[in-house]
């Protein structure tokens, strides 16, 4: 009698792949989703005849087939960066709201504010020497940094 035994590190892995495959598929809907409502913002209908015709008149490269714009809109595919940038050209959005949605870029500017708000003028002083500094010198100074860093964390960090 011949078994075949499937152990727990696969079983984990397996699921790893489904949850990525089920997080990827979640991703391509959303995509679609904020192309048909650009695309109806846009004053377009959402038909992938109008997708197809608008697309390859404004993309230099080689046209996109009716069954790959149908894809785009069904959320099976997401197009190739440069196409995104057409598609946001077109439709006039930025290209980045257009393939993680609005939330993505929040997160960006909240980022950024929290980050240009959290630095006083020494601190700025001191990035702006740094960022002078030679490729071997900001290693060095990394390194020191981030070594006081660890020092500093408390110990269950």
């Amino acid at each position: 009698m011949n078994k075949k035994f499937i152990s727990d590190a696969t079983i984990v892995e397996i699921r790893g792949i489904e949850e990525l495959n089920l997080l990827f598929m979640t991703e391509k809907a959303e995509f679609a989703q904020r192309l048909r409502e650009a695309m109806a913002h846009a004053g377009y209908p959402v038909r992938p005849v109008v997708l197809e015709r608008e697309f390859n008149t404004r993309y230099w490269g080689r046209s996109v087939t009716l069954q790959g714009v149908r894809r785009w809109l069904r959320g099976e595919a997401i197009p190739s960066q440069d196409k995104l940038q057409v598609l946001a050209d077109w439709l006039g959005v930025e290209p980045e709201v257009l393939r993680f949605g609005d939330r993505v870029r929040r997160s960006v500017q909240e980022r950024r504010q929290r980050w240009d708000e959290g630095l006083g003028f020494m601190e700025r002083e001191t990035l702006e020497a740094f960022l002078s500094l030679p490729a071997p010198q900001r290693k060095i100074v990394r390194e020191v940094i981030l070594t006081f860093a660890k020092a500093s964390r408390p110990p269950d960090a």
